[in-house]
């Protein structure tokens, strides 16, 4: 079951990635720009990043650009009826580059982790460390990419599992389709909506899980953004909900460069809490 299961979401995220092709090509006939003939620093749209809240934005990098964005460094805290986990991330790093105006591919690594594992009723513990999985994502923007208050994206995604750090890893892969409405005042909402496959905790079998997000934010000051933002995951195959409250300042250092640090906090005790810091800065 899990084998098909992995080769229906496969063929699944084939499709996406192929049908969002046709809109990209419209694009560059009116447009013209692509990653050989990168979009003039006086046109480029202002810079939008993918973090640092879960809410994924639905505006691509122009084209011909590159933009890199990453967790400089992650603690991520787990716990269940039988493992609590304790993980830290180093550069988790996204790597975006233009490929035309609409549409721009991303690639995922994450350069170090180091796992604490430890078993409640033995205290048995085991630590590993090492490199993590690679992730290939495509964004393809919809809606709203160069005008208007609306805009809309799909981001289908695979990650192959080259783990050295967690050796459950599996390969996995989802569709994300983010939006975002700016409102009077500089006030921005951001909604997602995603489906994953992903690997079941502390055995190898697979589940579908469905997540969804609402975030808002405003600036603080000139160069200083707030977000507040809640979401919810849910398994399907164990019929549980996860419910997560996240906060988090964005600082733009100078033009193309920002700083962000914030938590991703899970309310029931087995949801994962997540503390970080990370920066971005587009070429």
């Amino acid at each position: 079951m899990d084998q098909n299961s992995n080769r229906q979401v496969l063929i699944f995220i084939f499709f996406t990635l192929i049908l969002s092709y046709p809109c990209s090509g419209q694009q560059m006939k009116t447009e013209n720009f692509s990653l050989f003939n990168p979009v003039p620093k006086a046109n480029m749209r202002e810079m939008e990043t993918d973090r640092p809240d879960v809410t994924e934005s639905p505006y691509t990098v122009d084209a011909g650009h590159i933009q890199f964005e990453t967790d400089v460094v992650r603690f991520i805290k787990e716990k269940d009826e039988i493992v609590q986990t304790n993980t830290l991330l180093i550069n988790q790093m996204n790597l975006k580059i233009g490929l035309t105006n609409n549409t721009a591919i991303q690639i995922g690594f994450q350069s170090y982790g180091k796992m604490h594992e430890k078993e409640l009723d033995s205290d048995t513990e085991e630590i590993t460390s090492g490199h993590g999985d690679l992730t290939f994502r495509l964004k393809q923007n919809l809606i709203g990419n160069n005008k208007g208050d609306f805009a809309l994206a799909v981001l289908p995604y695979i990650k192959l599992p080259i783990s050295k750090y967690d050796r459950e890893s599996r390969f996995e892969g989802g569709v994300i389709v983010p939006m975002s409405y700016k409102f009077a005042g500089e006030w921005k909402l951001g909604l997602q909506v995603e489906v994953d496959r992903l690997k079941d905790k502390d055995q190898p079998a697979m589940h579908t899980e469905f997540l969804q997000t609402l975030t808002i934010s405003h600036p603080l000051t000139k160069h200083v953004d707030w977000i507040a933002e809640t979401y919810y995951t849910y398994d399907f195959k164990a019929h549980h909900f996860s419910n997560f409250l996240n906060a988090a300042i964005q600082v733009e250092i100078f033009n193309d460069f920002k700083l962000d640090a914030g938590l991703n906090y899970g309310l029931q005790d087995s949801a994962d809490k997540h503390f970080f810091f990370g920066a971005s800065y587009r070429l």
